[in-house]
C-alpha cells in the first residue's frame, strides 16, 4: 500500500475524477481531497492511496506534471507528518516579547503613577 500526495489540484476536482485518473494505472484504495475546516472548500491538494506500490510508482511517473483543469499536477509519495522538515518560523502567533522582564533578566519594578 502506498499513499500519494497530489498537489496543485483545481478546487473543482471531485474524488471520482481523481479516482478515475489514478485507476488507469492501478487499483485505488482511497481518495481524500483535503478541505478547509471552516469553509468546507477544497484546499487544492489530495491524497490517493493505492494498493500496489509498483502501480503507485507508475501512476506518479505517468501523472506527475500533467494538466488537470488547467493546472499542472504535482504528484509524489506522501510523507508522514513526522518525517517532513520543519519550515522556519512559528505557525501561530509571535514568539517575541519578554513579558514584564527587561533584557537583563531582572524583574522590572512597578513605577509610581505620574499624578
Amino acid at each position: 500500500m502506498k499513499n500519494l500526495y497530489v498537489g496543485n489540484l483545481p478546487h473543482s476536482t471531485t474524488e471520482s475524477e481523481l479516482r478515475a485518473a489514478f485507476e488507469a494505472h492501478g487499483a485505488v484504495e482511497k481518495v481524500s481531497i483535503v478541505t478547509d475546516r471552516d469553509t468546507g472548500r477544497a484546499r487544492g491538494f489530495a491524497f490517493v492511496e493505492m494498493t500496489d506500490s509498483g502501480e503507485a510508482d507508475k501512476a506518479v511517473a505517468a501523472l506527475n506534471g500533467t494538466e488537470l483543469g488547467g493546472r499542472t499536477l504535482t504528484i509524489n509519495e506522501a510523507k508522514p507528518k513526522t518525517d517532513r522538515p520543519k519550515s522556519g518560523g512559528q505557525r501561530f502567533g509571535g514568539g517575541g516579547g519578554r513579558g514584564r522582564d527587561d533584557y537583563r533578566g531582572h524583574a522590572r519594578q512597578p513605577r509610581e503613577p505620574r499624578w
